[in-house]
């Protein structure tokens, strides 16, 4: 692209095209906006690609992933894909990330084509649809001292939150015990199912854990809080299409013994479920001393 600046969608398009540098070995870049660690959901992503291109046709619809290590962001990441079976319709992988000796991430991942069965799903929440709402650029205004890591983190994924962000809610001393934010990527895909998948999976990391502060009255950046990804899962339920709207309606049924669980659902704009999330974090609140 000469002359024209890359989008933040097309440095995400760039990390999820992987290297391939043997059989079934993958190498990952990282992004030039990064944080002191490599975000989980580029990790999911990477992974979701580099097992996907070993698969054929058969699409995903499970996967459960462990974080090890926080990954160094200025060093590339070797994803090793094990085949652990490939059937008719069925397939399941084994995606181990390394750099160096050391793992970072390691993800299973079951495979089978799409069928029909008894079909029944939750129903959407009710929330203003996306048009209605502002990008999530106006949200952090007057917040560049407190969200340094949000202000100038890679933005791929356009978010329209449908209630206030937690470090608006800490201002007018309001609990939540969920979270409604509309997502899709910040441009077109190209017609690649596992691009599709990938992206969600990006986003999925992203906003999940919010509903363990809000529900306590804590916000990123305002609160002393520690918080990392111990796993993930995600189930998918419908073929996404993630350059087009998708509410990621979460919340947090339990915090104990310093981690947190978060669920996350994905409508499409039909009202369909389209994807299960669900997250375990490390989270730990450091009170002020007054």
């Amino acid at each position: 692209m000469t002359g024209i600046e890359a989008t933040d969608l097309d440095v995400l398009l760039g990390l999820l095209d992987l290297e391939q540098t043997g059989e079934d070995v993958f190498r990952g870049a990282h992004p030039p906006q990064t944080g002191t660690r490599t975000f989980g959901g580029q990790l999911v992503a990477q992974a979701l690609v580099a097992a996907g291109r070993t698969t054929g046709d058969r699409p995903i619809h499970a996967l459960n992933a462990h974080f090890i290590r926080g990954g160094n962001v200025h060093a590339p990441i070797e994803y090793r894909v094990a085949r652990h079976r490939d059937g008719r319709d069925f397939a399941n992988r084994m995606v181990t990330a390394y750099q160096g000796d050391e793992e970072l991430f390691v993800m299973l991942a079951a495979y089978q084509k799409w069928g029909k069965g008894l079909e029944h799903a939750v129903t959407v929440p009710e929330v203003p649809y996306p048009e209605a709402l502002p990008p999530i650029g106006d949200h952090l205004e007057g917040f560049e001292e407190h969200l340094p890591g949000f202000v100038n983190a890679l933005k791929p994924i356009d978010m329209r939150y449908a209630n206030d962000p937690a470090w608006i809610l800490k201002g007018s001393g309001e609990k939540l015990n969920h979270n409604r934010v509309w997502m899709r990527t910040d441009g077109e895909l190209p017609d690649d199912p596992l691009l599709h998948v990938a992206a969600l999976g990006y986003s999925s990391d992203t906003t999940v854990l919010d509903s363990i502060l809000t529900t306590h009255g804590l916000s990123w950046g305002l609160d002393r809080i520690f918080a990392a990804t111990a796993n993930h899962s995600i189930w998918f339920h419908r073929p996404p299409r993630f350059d087009q709207w998708h509410l990621y309606a979460t919340e947090s049924p339990v915090a104990a013994g310093s981690r947190g669980l978060a669920t996350g659902r994905y409508f499409d704009l039909d009202g369909e479920l389209v994807a299960t999330v669900v997250q375990e974090g490390i989270i730990k609140h450091f009170p002020s001393r007054r």
